[in-house]
Protein backbone atom coordinates (compact mmCIF):
# COMPACT_ATOMS: atom_id res chain seq x y z
CA UNK A 1 0.00 0.00 0.00
CA UNK A 2 3.02 2.43 1.17
CA UNK A 3 4.52 1.62 -2.11
CA UNK A 4 1.78 2.32 -4.41
CA UNK A 5 0.61 5.69 -2.81
CA UNK A 6 4.92 6.57 -3.06
CA UNK A 7 4.08 5.50 -6.71
CA UNK A 8 1.02 7.37 -7.28
CA UNK A 9 2.68 10.55 -5.52
CA UNK A 10 5.91 9.86 -8.09
CA UNK A 11 3.37 10.04 -10.82
CA UNK A 12 1.84 13.28 -10.07
CA UNK A 13 5.08 15.14 -9.00
CA UNK A 14 6.24 14.01 -12.60
CA UNK A 15 2.83 15.26 -13.96
CA UNK A 16 3.11 18.27 -12.63
CA UNK A 17 6.62 19.10 -13.54
CA UNK A 18 5.92 17.83 -17.28
CA UNK A 19 2.62 20.06 -17.62
CA UNK A 20 4.75 23.11 -16.07
CA UNK A 21 7.42 23.09 -18.55
CA UNK A 22 4.73 22.49 -21.63
CA UNK A 23 2.90 25.67 -20.35
CA UNK A 24 6.34 27.63 -19.88
CA UNK A 25 8.14 29.45 -22.83
CA UNK A 26 11.19 31.69 -23.00
CA UNK A 27 10.66 34.83 -24.35
CA UNK A 28 11.34 35.42 -27.65
CA UNK A 29 14.87 37.38 -28.38
CA UNK A 30 13.43 40.18 -30.91
CA UNK A 31 11.95 43.07 -29.99
CA UNK A 32 7.76 43.44 -29.14
CA UNK A 33 5.79 45.09 -31.70
CA UNK A 34 4.58 48.44 -29.83
CA UNK A 35 1.43 50.44 -31.03
CA UNK A 36 0.66 50.58 -34.77
CA UNK A 37 -0.42 54.22 -34.72
CA UNK A 38 2.14 55.65 -33.49
CA UNK A 39 5.42 53.86 -35.58
CA UNK A 40 7.40 56.83 -36.70
CA UNK A 41 8.65 60.14 -36.20
CA UNK A 42 6.60 62.59 -34.31
CA UNK A 43 7.25 66.46 -34.15
CA UNK A 44 6.22 69.16 -31.50
CA UNK A 45 6.35 72.44 -33.73
CA UNK A 46 5.31 74.47 -30.52
CA UNK A 47 3.49 75.12 -26.97
CA UNK A 48 0.67 77.02 -26.45
CA UNK A 49 1.64 81.17 -25.43
CA UNK A 50 5.32 79.90 -26.32
CA UNK A 51 6.32 83.73 -26.13
CA UNK A 52 5.14 84.72 -23.22
CA UNK A 53 6.76 81.34 -20.79
CA UNK A 54 10.22 82.05 -19.66
CA UNK A 55 10.88 78.28 -20.19
CA UNK A 56 9.88 75.37 -22.36
CA UNK A 57 10.51 72.31 -24.36
CA UNK A 58 9.97 71.02 -27.69
CA UNK A 59 9.96 67.26 -28.54
CA UNK A 60 11.12 64.73 -31.60
CA UNK A 61 9.86 61.44 -30.81
CA UNK A 62 10.57 58.62 -33.09
CA UNK A 63 8.80 55.19 -32.05
CA UNK A 64 9.85 51.64 -33.83
CA UNK A 65 8.49 49.08 -32.71
CA UNK A 66 8.66 48.92 -28.88
CA UNK A 67 11.01 51.36 -28.43
CA UNK A 68 11.54 55.03 -28.56
CA UNK A 69 14.23 58.24 -28.98
CA UNK A 70 13.37 61.09 -27.92
CA UNK A 71 15.01 64.58 -28.40
CA UNK A 72 14.32 67.36 -25.99
CA UNK A 73 15.45 70.49 -27.50
CA UNK A 74 14.78 73.00 -23.97
CA UNK A 75 14.73 76.78 -23.70
CA UNK A 76 14.96 79.31 -21.49
CA UNK A 77 14.58 83.25 -21.27
CA UNK A 78 16.00 83.43 -17.61
CA UNK A 79 19.82 82.57 -16.68
CA UNK A 80 20.13 80.14 -13.61
CA UNK A 81 23.51 81.40 -12.95
CA UNK A 82 26.77 80.74 -13.91
CA UNK A 83 26.01 77.13 -15.63
CA UNK A 84 28.02 77.07 -18.72
CA UNK A 85 26.08 74.09 -20.14
CA UNK A 86 22.55 76.68 -19.85
CA UNK A 87 24.30 79.87 -20.94
CA UNK A 88 22.98 80.46 -24.01
CA UNK A 89 19.20 79.63 -23.05
CA UNK A 90 19.25 76.53 -24.88
CA UNK A 91 20.61 73.04 -24.61
CA UNK A 92 19.24 69.84 -25.75
CA UNK A 93 19.09 66.29 -24.12
CA UNK A 94 18.30 62.84 -25.62
CA UNK A 95 16.01 59.59 -24.55
CA UNK A 96 15.84 55.95 -25.54
CA UNK A 97 14.47 53.25 -24.19
CA UNK A 98 11.19 50.87 -24.35
CA UNK A 99 7.31 52.33 -24.05
CA UNK A 100 4.50 50.46 -23.11
CA UNK A 101 0.75 51.34 -23.77
CA UNK A 102 -1.94 50.45 -20.99
CA UNK A 103 -5.33 52.11 -21.83
CA UNK A 104 -4.77 56.16 -22.63
CA UNK A 105 -1.43 56.33 -20.69
CA UNK A 106 1.76 56.01 -22.64
CA UNK A 107 4.69 54.52 -20.61
CA UNK A 108 8.63 55.39 -21.29
CA UNK A 109 11.56 53.64 -19.86
CA UNK A 110 14.78 54.54 -20.51
CA UNK A 111 18.06 56.25 -20.17
CA UNK A 112 19.37 59.37 -20.69
CA UNK A 113 21.55 59.36 -24.05
CA UNK A 114 23.81 61.00 -26.43
CA UNK A 115 22.32 62.51 -29.61
CA UNK A 116 24.54 59.22 -31.17
CA UNK A 117 22.33 56.93 -29.51
CA UNK A 118 25.03 55.83 -26.96
CA UNK A 119 24.74 55.67 -22.93
CA UNK A 120 25.48 59.22 -21.49
CA UNK A 121 27.66 59.23 -18.41
CA UNK A 122 26.89 60.72 -15.26
CA UNK A 123 27.94 64.51 -14.54
CA UNK A 124 28.71 67.08 -17.25
CA UNK A 125 25.52 68.99 -18.07
CA UNK A 126 21.58 67.75 -18.46
CA UNK A 127 21.08 64.85 -16.51
CA UNK A 128 21.92 61.21 -16.98
CA UNK A 129 20.90 58.09 -15.82
CA UNK A 130 17.33 56.40 -15.81
CA UNK A 131 13.94 58.54 -17.84
CA UNK A 132 10.78 57.09 -16.70
CA UNK A 133 7.75 59.10 -17.77
CA UNK A 134 4.44 58.58 -18.00
CA UNK A 135 1.94 60.52 -20.62
CA UNK A 136 -1.39 60.55 -20.86
CA UNK A 137 -2.45 60.36 -25.03
CA UNK A 138 -5.13 62.00 -26.54
CA UNK A 139 -5.52 61.05 -30.66
CA UNK A 140 -6.63 63.97 -32.31
CA UNK A 141 -6.78 62.36 -35.61
CA UNK A 142 -4.88 60.02 -37.84
CA UNK A 143 -1.51 62.33 -37.50
CA UNK A 144 -1.94 64.68 -34.46
CA UNK A 145 -1.24 63.44 -30.79
CA UNK A 146 -1.49 65.37 -27.73
CA UNK A 147 0.93 64.09 -25.26
CA UNK A 148 -0.03 64.81 -21.45
CA UNK A 149 2.34 64.82 -18.87
CA UNK A 150 1.92 63.21 -15.42
CA UNK A 151 4.84 66.15 -14.16
CA UNK A 152 4.14 69.32 -16.67
CA UNK A 153 1.54 70.96 -17.02
CA UNK A 154 1.99 71.96 -20.63
CA UNK A 155 1.11 69.60 -23.59
CA UNK A 156 2.91 68.39 -26.04
CA UNK A 157 1.36 68.72 -29.39
CA UNK A 158 3.39 66.04 -32.19
CA UNK A 159 2.34 65.70 -35.33
CA UNK A 160 3.26 62.70 -37.83
CA UNK A 161 6.54 63.34 -39.55
CA UNK A 162 6.95 59.96 -41.13
CA UNK A 163 5.00 57.01 -40.84
CA UNK A 164 6.77 53.91 -40.57
CA UNK A 165 6.33 49.87 -40.10
CA UNK A 166 7.40 47.88 -36.96
CA UNK A 167 10.22 44.87 -38.29
CA UNK A 168 11.09 43.55 -35.42
CA UNK A 169 14.89 43.52 -34.31
CA UNK A 170 16.30 40.98 -32.79
CA UNK A 171 17.62 41.75 -29.03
Amino acid sequence: MQRHLRFLLSSFCFLLGAISFASCSFNANVQGKGEAYLQGEWRQDSVPMQRKLTEYSLYEMTFSCDSFYMKISSFSKVNNGADACTESGRWTEYTKGTYRQGHDTLRLRGQFCNANHSLKQEGGCFRSGDYDEDFVLKKKNDSLLEFLSTTSDIPIEARLIKHTTCNPKPL
